[in-house]
C-alpha cells in the first residue's frame, strides 16, 4: 500500500502543480478506489494539499506567475473559512459529503468551459471585504469536501475578473495554502485524520508539484484550458462510478 500511496502521491502533485488544484478533486476518488472511506480520504487530502500548496506557491513566486496582493486577504477568507469546514465535515453524513463533492466538480466543470480567455483586458479589482468574505465562503464549502477551494476560486477569476489562465491557477494555488493549512490545524485537534498514509502522499507530491509547475510554464494557455476541462471530467467520471456503480 505505501509503495502506491507514493506513486499516487506523486501523480497528484503534478496536477496540484499543472492545473493549481490542491489535489483533493483527484486524489479522493482515486483513495475511495482504494477501499479509503471518504471521511478519511479527505483528512489524507488535506495533509497532501498543505505540502503541495505552501512548495507549489514558493515555486509560483519565484517564476513571477504569483502576484501576492489581493491573494492574501482571500487566503486570510480562506484559513478562517477552512477550519470552519474542516470542523462541519465531522458532522455531515458521507452521502451528503459525496453529493456535495459532485456538485462542485459539475460547477468548476461549466465555469472553466464558459471562462473566456483573456485578451489584455484589465483585470478586475473587488474591495477586501467582499475578497475577504468570497474566502471564507469558498474555505467553508471546500475544506469540508477536502479540496482545497482552488476549483471554485480559479474559474471566479479566470471566469469573471479576466485573470489569465495561469495566473488565475497560481493564485488558486497559493489559495490552498492558507485553506488547507487551517484544516490540517483543526482535523488534527479532534484527531480525524491519519497522519501515516497522509504522510506518504504529502511528500511524495513534492517532486510532482516541481514537475507539474515545470510543464505548466511549457503549455500554450488554450491547450491549459483544454487540460483542465479534461482533468474535471475525468474526477467527475470516477466519482460517479464509485457512487452508483460501485
Amino acid at each position: 500500500m505505501e509503495i502506491i500511496l507514493i506513486l499516487v502521491g506523486i501523480f497528484i502533485g503534478i496536477l496540484a502543480g499543472f492545473f493549481g488544484i490542491g489535489g483533493g478533486i483527484i486524489l479522493i476518488p482515486i483513495l475511495m478506489l482504494l477501499g479509503i472511506d471518504i471521511k478519511t480520504a479527505i483528512g489524507i487530502s488535506i495533509i497532501q494539499m498543505v505540502f503541495s500548496s505552501l512548495y507549489g506557491s514558493y515555486l509560483n513566486y519565484k517564476k513571477g506567475s504569483l502576484i501576492l496582493g489581493e491573494g492574501v486577504w482571500v487566503g486570510i477568507g480562506g484559513f478562517i473559512g477552512g477550519a470552519i469546514g474542516a470542523y462541519t465535515s465531522n458532522l455531515v453524513p458521507e452521502r451528503v459529503l459525496q453529493l456535495l463533492f459532485l456538485g462542485v466538480v459539475l460547477f468548476a466543470l461549466y465555469n472553466i468551459f464558459t471562462a473566456k480567455a483573456s485578451k489584455g483586458e484589465e483585470v478586475k479589482t473587488l474591495s477586501y471585504i467582499v475578497l475577504f468574505i468570497v474566502g471564507l465562503i469558498i474555505g467553508i464549502f471546500a475544506i469540508s469536501l477536502g479540496v482545497g477551494g482552488s476549483i471554485l476560486l480559479t474559474p471566479i477569476l479566470a471566469g469573471f475578473l479576466h485573470y489569465p489562465i495561469k495566473k488565475a491557477v497560481s493564485a488558486g494555488l497559493f489559495f490552498v495554502a492558507f485553506s488547507s493549512v487551517a484544516g490540517l490545524i483543526t482535523k488534527l485537534s479532534t484527531g480525524t485524520i491519519d497522519l501515516e498514509k497522509g504522510i506518504y502522499v504529502a511528500v511524495a507530491s513534492l517532486l510532482g508539484v516541481y514537475i507539474g509547475i515545470w510543464l505548466k510554464e511549457h503549455v500554450h494557455d488554450r491547450h491549459h484550458k483544454l487540460y483542465l476541462l479534461i482533468m474535471y471530467l475525468v474526477a467527475t467520471l470516477i466519482l460517479i462510478k464509485k457512487m452508483f456503480i460501485g
